[in-house]
């Protein structure tokens, strides 16, 4: 396991890795680059560095810092470094896996086989794009400001493929055998309940609960919630609208998850994804049009390991009452 926290620029150049070595060579083309070398201009001038290492250093930085709270999918898998193109896992008899490989979503019985393959080949990215003519310009609030958008599309990206990964369960393999039913009603105590109880019958012990904004919203307007009998005052944030933790699960809430679905994951065993090089700046560049950016990404693997150790909720309401 791994602090889930990108790491900002000077820990990551304290040590040799893939990064390190990208930004070196970033560092050698950046002044010929209309984005890098404006932004390094600019924020010299302004005061916050005085170099082109330090200028790379402070993009990374905003870039990480933007795309932290959007980054909810590695909240809800385990997340593991490696520096391996591919990774083998064991597959228990009886057990259905999943992996994720060239973009399509595979399933795997461990009836026909025995291993789990999960190549770091996956790309999130997010960039961001403009003319010379407009960089030339540009302000430092602009500048900045672009990075820090670049990095929450970044974020979002790949938060997105690892909620993908577990909407491509097939229902007959989620916990309990089936989709659960929302009926068109509301989120609420009991609906948690079923989640819950759906994991733990298959012997797993669910460490999140997922839900889209509107389902969070939904479980702040039941009673249940907000009764201290029910949960202590600790676990329910009304001030900030928050329930931090339900039943032994961490409650992580974001519009990424589709509207009307919900997961209780035992995350220790459900699914890994494999981090092979953490959130990166690149430079980015089309001559033929004149246009100059910069460009995040992440390089990942995905695989779910047990589907049983998932349950899915979908057909909940989507509206608060």
């Amino acid at each position: 396991m791994i602090n889930l926290k990108p790491k900002l620029f000077e820990n990551l150049m304290a040590k040799d890795s893939e990064q390190k070595e990208l930004y070196e060579k970033l560092k050698e083309r950046a002044a010929a680059h209309p984005f890098v070398k404006r932004y390094c201009a600019l924020g010299v001038k302004e005061g916050f560095f005085s170099d082109m290492a330090a200028a790379l250093g402070k993009m990374h930085d905003a870039l990480v810092e933007a795309a932290w709270p959007e980054l909810i999918g590695r909240n809800i898998i385990t997340v593991r470094p490696t520096t391996e193109a591919l990774e083998r896992f064991p597959l228990e008899a009886g057990t259905i896996a999943y992996e994720y490989a060239e973009g399509a979503i595979t399933r795997l019985s461990g009836k026909r086989k025995s291993t789990v393959d999960i190549s770091t080949n996956i790309l999130a990215e997010a960039s961001d794009e403009w003319t010379r003519e407009y960089l030339e310009d540009a302000t430092w609030n602009v500048l900045d400001n672009a990075v820090e958008n670049v990095g929450r599309a970044l974020g979002e990206k790949e938060s997105g493929k690892i909620l993908a990964l577990y909407a491509a369960i097939s229902n007959a393999d989620l916990a309990g055998g089936s989709e659960l039913a929302g009926g068109n009603a509301v989120m609420n105590w009991a609906k948690v309940l079923e989640l819950h109880n759906a994991v733990r019958g298959e012997n797993w012990r669910p460490t999140v609960l997922v839900v889209n904004e509107m389902q969070l919203h939904q479980l702040l307007n039941d009673d249940k919630f907000i009764h201290a009998q029910y949960l202590p005052s600790g676990q329910t944030i009304l001030e900030q609208g928050l329930i931090t933790s339900v039943l032994g699960m961490r409650v992580q809430a974001s519009t990424l998850v589709s509207n009307g679905t919900a997961y209780a994951i035992d995350t220790r065993v459900a699914a890994v994804m494999l981090l092979r090089r953490d959130v990166t700046v690149e430079d980015w560049e089309d001559p033929k049009t004149g246009e100059y950016g910069v460009r995040a990404t992440t390089r990942f693997g995905l695989g779910v390991l047990r589907s049983k150790a998932v349950a899915r909720m979908t057909g909940i309401k989507q509206t608060l009452t």
